[in-house]
């Protein structure tokens, strides 16, 4: 890696962990949702339950959810900057670049979202990004294939998480909403091309272990 490489590195890393976000793409915003999903989103205008704004502790909710998501996306950097360092194929190296571009944009949004909620982002985010950070160079230094068996296996835990995202947000928090479906849909995306460019299966302890981690890390996040 060049001096250049590791300025652009660091910078990110600092940037992911002081909320200092770029975005690519604008923040999706609801209509996008009505697009993608016009039955869901004619049964919400239809619901009693929708008046366009939050209660107190709808606000509350949604903003430790989105801090939760928050932090996935901090660790997800951490993560894909690892796995690019030790990559040994400049071809994996590209594809975890752009993974890593693609979560920068809804590390940015899901900052933003926060800051619309009047909340902020998880006290204990330098320790999310070390430790993942660690966890990227671990996997990384077990092999090519290996490093995308953990990417394509975390992206498919991180769906799970927002699809229960998607059920827990409030009716009428449509904005955050839009947000977590194109969160979903890229990382559907980033576990399909991990696994094509041949990302094996995780033995099923180590997918346990991820499960654990992460429930300790969003319960804790919601609240700090």
């Amino acid at each position: 890696m060049t001096f250049d490489e590791l300025i652009t590195e660091f910078d990110r890393g600092l940037r992911s962990i002081t909320g200092v976000s770029r975005m690519s793409r604008p923040m999706p915003q609801p209509s996008a949702v009505a697009a993608e999903l016009p039955a869901v989103a004619e049964e919400l205008a239809a619901s009693s339950e929708v008046s366009g704004e939050l209660t107190p502790a709808e606000r509350a909710h949604a903003a430790g959810l989105m801090r939760v998501n928050h932090v996935g996306e901090v660790c997800a950097q951490a993560l894909y900057q690892a796995q690019k360092l030790s990559a040994r194929s400049p071809t994996l190296k590209a594809a975890f670049d752009q993974a890593a571009r693609e979560e920068e944009d809804h590390l940015a949004w899901t900052a933003r979202r926060l800051e619309a909620l009047d909340s902020r982002p998880s006290l204990l985010n330098p320790l999310w990004y070390a430790g993942a950070l660690a966890i990227g160079l671990a996997a990384g230094r077990l092999g090519d294939k290996v490093s995308l068996g953990f990417m394509a296996e975390t992206e498919r835990q991180v769906e799970h998480h927002l699809d229960s995202h998607l059920d827990a947000l409030p009716p009428a928090d449509l904005e955050s909403r839009a947000i977590v479906e194109q969160m979903r849909a890229d990382e559907i995306a980033h576990a399909k091309s991990a696994t094509d460019l041949g990302g094996v299966d995780l033995p099923l302890p180590v997918r346990s272990l991820m499960r654990v981690a992460s429930k300790i890390m969003t319960r804790t996040a919601y609240y700090v």
